[in-house]
């Protein structure tokens, strides 16, 4: 009896860690399923339409040669490139600078400056646009010179017309769109710079371009190829700027909107999402490459660098920042002075009126509250799926196949446009049948068509790869330790992982949830494609809004939606305070 006892308690432990692990196979299994239906199986269906008829006749490459021998569609594919480069070097170059500033000067200021440099990051890109026409449009601010005050003072004509429409514009708007993108990268990669390397070119006298170009640029080389290749994908893709002031001046993002939307030609929208998809995928994948190659920054003997006191450069980091920080504020600000305005530019008695959108299209103030569902969902299904799926896929042993395979179809999101998941979404959930193969099989997921779930689907594959990054980040960085002793207590992992790893991961948990939320205010691209009449969304009523001459209510909405966006931001910035003042307060308490 003393040996029979062992031994069965051995066999119940033996029972109970096979049952958690066909758990965990199971539970990475239905990982690998709702990835291959959220992202590769809708793709499937589109690739199909750009190689058919519209009649479902395969026709190869026929969709593509006549798109580019149509002489008005072919000019986008090169307008896009171009827009997308230019746009790329501008602000990867000013962002360069102004992280610079913020982490190799000592001078003051530095959270106002990082603070207003994140705001056109919780606006629509339609609204960048808006606040750009009523600058530089052809009543603008700068363009009549601020509406003939300059002339009634200096006693000549001072407005300057940048031609807005066009070119200009768009490059101005994704430049504004695509700066805080860079910014934050780089701002993250120079703060991980090893001290001793300043200290020994300031030993050796070396100038401070010789600094700049031997220690500074090399430890961010990566940072700066992925603050490349992530402003190309956002300027290549982005649809919201050039429907506003894209004027006659044709890209591939409002190509696919006209075709769809104006003239029903999905066909043609399906050919136009694999062009715009192309350039994307490409710069993913050289992405990734070079992040491959990317050694260590700091080492267990690096020490942190802590920007010294120097006047000049302080003076000039300042007025660098200061100079970019006006331009985000004045276009951000003049989106919120056009909607109180009361008719512009021939009323500008300040008024609420045009935050009263039953008098307008779009859904109004209907579809600003669907926005807010919309956006919680997101944020708290995504989070759940998102850190759930990293968790497995870090944690789980045995089936490498599926884990690496899950990996994988992780990744594949950062590099779809959000336009291109939307068509992809109405060819794969809309039909009641596929037809495969000469028979119609019935499409299990039809009945998601149309609703909010579809739309909160949409939003959590669009932004999937950045919350699953952090949530694999914030695991990586807890001790394996703590599952084998789980382990050896015959502690189930689920419980392991609501007891410990939440806990510790919490504060990335939080961030995950913000970004969905507030990527998910501001979209336009993943929904205007899915949206039903009867549930509009705040982003897509701007673009109807725009597109009906509503201008005044268009900035009204954009408005509401910084105003929220901002608002919760500042919410978890308190709760994330009050949590880790109590957590220091726990670990003190226990040390």
């Amino acid at each position: 009896m003393t040996i029979a006892y062992p031994l069965a308690r051995l066999r119940r432990i033996g029972r109970a860690t096979a049952s958690e692990e066909r758990l965990q196979q199971g539970l990475i299994g239905l990982t690998v399923l709702w990835l291959l239906i959220g992202i590769v199986l809708p793709l499937a269906p589109l690739v199909s339409r750009s190689l058919s008829d519209a009649d479902g006749r395969f026709v190869g490459a026929a969709n593509f040669v006549r798109y580019f021998r149509t002489p008005g569609l072919a000019w986008s594919f090169g307008n896009s490139l171009v827009v997308a480069a230019i746009t790329t070097v501008l602000a990867v170059t000013l962002a360069f600078g102004y992280a610079y500033a913020l982490t190799r000067t000592a001078m003051p200021g530095k959270g106002f400056f990082r603070a207003v440099a994140m705001l056109p990051l919780y606006a629509p890109s339609l609204a960048i646009g808006i606040g750009l026409v009523y600058l530089f449009g052809k009543k603008g601010l700068v363009t009549t010179g601020f509406l003939g005050l300059g002339e009634r003072l200096l006693g000549t004509p001072v407005g300057w017309d940048i031609h807005l429409y066009g070119a200009v514009g768009i490059i101005l708007g994704e430049l504004l769109y695509c700066f805080p993108q860079a910014l934050v990268i780089l701002v993250v990669a120079g703060s991980l710079t090893d001290a001793r390397l300043y200290e020994a070119s300031h030993a050796l006298r070396a100038s401070a371009l010789r600094t700049l170009w031997t220690v500074t640029l090399p430890s961010l080389r990566y940072g700066l190829v992925s603050a490349f290749f992530v402003c190309f994908t956002l300027a290549f893709t982005d649809f919201g700027v050039a429907k506003v002031v894209g004027g006659n001046f044709n890209v591939l993002a409002t190509d696919i909107y006209k075709q769809v939307v104006g003239q029903q030609n999905f066909t043609m929208g399906a050919t136009i999402s694999l062009l715009l998809l192309t350039p994307t995928a490409i710069a993913f994948i050289l992405d990734r490459l070079v992040q491959r190659k990317q050694p260590a920054t700091l080492t267990t003997r690096s020490v942190p660098f802590q920007p010294k006191p120097a006047r000049r450069a302080d003076v000039v980091g300042t007025l660098y920042c200061s100079l970019i920080a006006a331009a985000i504020l004045i276009v951000i600000g003049t989106v919120f002075y056009a909607a109180v305005v009361n008719v512009w530019p021939y009323n500008l008695r300040l008024t609420l009126r045009h935050f009263d959108f039953r008098a307008v299209g779009g859904g109004g103030a209907v579809a600003f509250w669907n926005t807010v569902r919309m956006s919680l969902y997101t944020a708290i299904v995504g989070v759940i799926v998102t850190f759930g799926s990293a968790y497995l896929i870090d944690k789980t042993r045995g089936l490498r196949s599926l884990t690496g395979a899950s990996y994988f179809l992780s990744m594949i999101p950062v590099a779809l446009p959000g336009l291109v998941i939307g068509l992809a979404y109405i060819f794969f959930f809309n039909p009641r049948h596929w037809h495969v193969g000469g028979l119609a099989v019935p499409n299990p997921f039809n009945f998601l068509y149309g609703t909010m779930a579809i739309l909160v689907l949409a939003n959590i594959i669009h932004f999937y790869t950045v919350s699953f990054m952090t949530a694999t980040t914030a695991l990586k960085q807890l001790d394996a330790e703590f599952e084998a002793v789980a382990a050896s207590l015959r502690v189930p992992f689920y419980r392991t992982f609501w007891r410990v790893t939440v806990p510790l991961c919490l504060p990335a948990i939080l961030e995950i949830t913000m970004y969905y939320f507030i990527n998910a205010m501001v979209t336009v691209s993943a929904v205007i494609f899915l949206y039903p009449p009867s549930l509009r969304v705040a982003s897509v009523a701007i673009v109807n809004m725009d597109d009906a001459g509503d201008t005044a209510a268009a900035a009204a909405m954009s408005a509401l939606l910084i105003l929220t966006s901002v608002g919760v931001r500042l919410l978890y910035e308190v709760a994330a305070r009050q949590l880790s003042r109590r957590t220091q307060r726990w670990r003190m308490r226990d040390a």
